[in-house]
């Protein structure tokens, strides 16, 4: 499934992921996790986050994952579980262009079409720009909740606000 829309003086393709996107949607992670994470997440969480680390989790996920596609190529992504926003992510030059938007619209009709009315996500504490978007996008902050994120030395806990969104 394939959706375009216009937004500002491009045009902005959402699309299922390809193998041959994952070193660039890797890159725009890496990025994106380095600008809003390295400074306000342990540093036993941040050693594990490498740009390896991602495109490793971008192979294992890729049919959930779908992309922000334009003529000046990949801008972002998102990333769902069952009725999580599990990832989403903004490469620079498409940061208020409306590239967050169209993949939020995007990954909630998915869990929608799965059946789910109620979709979440975990925000790490701190995240000021996400919770912006979050919260302008019509999520709301339910609370915490301990997220239990993945890494080679096992599971870290990690405390995360919850956001919320009716999806009916």
């Amino acid at each position: 499934m394939t959706r375009e829309e216009t937004k500002g003086s491009g045009r902005i393709t959402i699309r299922d992921a390809k193998d041959s996107d994952i070193p660039t949607l890797a890159q725009i992670w890496f990025d994106g996790w380095q600008d809003a994470h390295a400074e306000i997440l342990p540093s036993g969480l941040a050693r594990h986050r490498t740009l390896e680390s991602f495109a490793e989790r971008l192979v294992h996920a890729l049919k959930s994952v779908r992309v922000a596609d334009s003529a000046n190529g990949l801008l972002g992504f998102s990333m769902v579980k069952d009725d999580e926003l599990y990832q989403l992510y903004v490469a620079a030059p498409g940061r208020g262009a409306g590239v967050a938007a169209s993949l939020n619209a995007d990954a909630l009709s998915r869990i929608k079409e799965q059946g789910f009315q109620l979709a979440w996500l975990a925000c790490a504490i701190g995240n000021a720009r996400a919770a912006r978007f979050y919260q302008k996008s019509g999520w709301n902050r339910t609370g915490t909740m301990i997220s239990e994120l993945e890494t080679p030395e096992g599971i870290f806990h990690l405390e995360v606000w919850r956001y919320e969104i009716q999806l009916s």
